[in-house]
């Protein structure tokens, strides 16, 4: 055994991801990854400086902030057009993306009506197509669908875009910068900012509107499910028909290659990018309380080790990404802002699909609305958010959550036999239906039809959901269900 009871091999194969990542991205982008690690393994959010509220009359720096310079900087150049005066910051570069983006035509369709790019800009941040996508579950069938994630995003380029046209609207960047406290006074809020390095001087700063948009690093994210994620986009991998080659024109939207291990359903997506280039995740489902220290740099071990299980080649990572997904299985209480001044957006918010995780999806659908929904906020703190969750999202939470606690030992393959009940029923209900639960838009009448053809061909799930969710969850599930049922009428 190593420090700190990790066994030995464990210990070196998290060693190993450490160099891979540091070789393909550098000091800075190892030392996000282990922030990352770290704060998660945080019992909890440290107290940081509580400066001053401001006074009553107050005239504040800015309209609104936004703390976390992601996806969430597509906000910043959609309120500066408004008239209001914004700033962004991040403890890292503001625009950098650790993560690859893959969306439809819908969400393409509203980057360009947002306003912030022309048709012609869009097009060219698209750099590869697909005629379909296919979900392939272990031991199991192969099941194609059309019309989601269709699309892989040059989110590189999306983001630098998007940072070249705050500037030219007056938006304050701020990178390398922290959060480190805010208080809220009654017509501002007061920020504690310090650059992002150790024992760095905190400077102030106040603004209107406080928008949270630092993900599963907010302390504000207490959404009950995490999604850990890794992978990169890759060079070498081998193409061709056959499921362990790539098909430039397909997506894997979906896969697994095994049965539960190590307590986890672990599951991989590929989409193919520039020619040569595929970006693979792999991921899982987890309640957020028993996602422990070092938890991504463990996945990137698991994911260096058995990516041959998934596909061919001699593959070379030319950019890791990652992330801790937070999801909402909509069975608890959402995540909420401490304040009035203050909103959360994002993977903060936990908005986006639980099940499929498209958090850049359904952000930019919402994108023209979450902007103006935050200019409201700063003309009217305190009042309610129009942001509506999409209904099937009280059908699809459940699902999440039961795959968040996959049966072990001799019920291992559960998983995926499950898995190839529901997309069979899917893809038997055609696309239409299939497309629509994937991009979070199935109605709920449709919804509850999916889960009774899920059961009738397999009655286990009765007993897989009674083990895996408490009787208060299931009541709550079915309580939601029927809620919308009824508003569809």
């Amino acid at each position: 055994m190593s420090a700190g009871g990790v066994p030995g091999s464990a210990a070196r194969e998290i060693d190993a991801a450490r160099g891979r990542v540091r070789e393909a991205g550098g000091e800075a982008l190892l030392a996000r990854l282990e922030h990352l690690d770290a704060a998660r393994a945080a019992p909890a959010p440290r107290p940081g400086p509580s400066p001053r509220p401001p006074d009553r009359g107050a005239t504040a720096d800015y309209d609104v902030v936004v703390a976390g310079g992601g996806l969430s900087l597509l906000l910043a150049p959609l309120l500066a057009s408004a008239g209001l005066r914004v700033a962004v910051l991040d403890r890292a570069r503001i625009g950098a993306a650790h993560r690859e983006w893959n969306a439809g035509t819908a969400e393409v369709a509203a980057l360009s009506a947002s306003g912030i790019f022309t048709r012609d800009e869009i097009e060219r941040l698209v750099i590869a197509r697909y005629v379909e996508g296919l979900c392939r579950w272990h031991g199991g069938g192969t099941y194609p669908v059309r019309g989601v994630l269709d699309h892989a995003i040059d989110a590189g380029g999306l983001l630098a875009a998007a940072r070249a046209r705050a500037e030219a609207l007056g938006v304050t960047l701020l990178d390398g910068h922290a959060l480190l406290g805010h208080t809220e006074g009654p017509d501002a809020v007061a920020l504690a900012v310090a650059e992002a390095h150790p024992g760095a001087a905190p400077r102030a700063l106040s603004t209107r509107l406080l928008v949270d948009a630092r993900g599963a690093a907010s302390p504000y994210a207490t959404a009950d499910l995490l999604c850990p994620t890794v992978g990169g986009v890759l060079t070498g991998l081998s193409e061709g028909d056959g499921e362990r080659r790539i098909r430039p024109d397909v997506g894997e939207i979906l896969a697994t290659t095994e049965d539960v291990e190590e307590g986890r359903q672990h599951l991989w997506e590929a989409f193919p990018g520039r020619p040569g280039e595929t970006t693979v995740y792999l991921f899982y489902y987890a309640r957020s309380g028993d996602v422990g220290p070092g938890a991504l740099l463990s996945l990137y071990a698991r994911f260096f080790r058995f990516l041959s299980r998934y596909k061919e080649g001699d593959a070379r990572l030319v950019r890791p990404t990652f992330g801790l997904i937070p999801g909402w299985s909509r069975l608890s209480a959402a995540p909420r802002a401490p304040g009035r001044r203050v909103r959360l957006v994002g993977d903060a918010a936990a908005r986006h699909s639980p099940l499929t995780f498209c958090g850049f999806g359904a952000n930019v659908r919402e994108l023209a609305a979450t902007a103006a929904d935050l200019a409201r906020a700063v003309r009217e703190p305190g009042a309610p958010s129009t942001a509506r969750d999409a209904p099937v999202h009280v059908g699809t939470g459940a699902l999440a959550a039961l795959m968040a606690k996959p049966a072990g030992g001799a019920r291992a393959g559960e998983m995926n036999a499950l898995l190839n009940t529901a997309f069979a029923v899917l893809h038997a209900m055609g696309n239409d239906a299939y497309a629509a639960l994937l991009r979070d838009e199935m109605q709920a009448a449709d919804f509850v039809r999916f889960l009774r053809e899920t059961a009738a061909r397999r009655p286990e799930v009765y007993r897989e959901v009674v083990s895996a969710l408490p009787l208060r969850a299931i009541g709550r599930w079915g309580a939601g269900l029927a809620r919308e049922l009824y508003r569809a009428r």
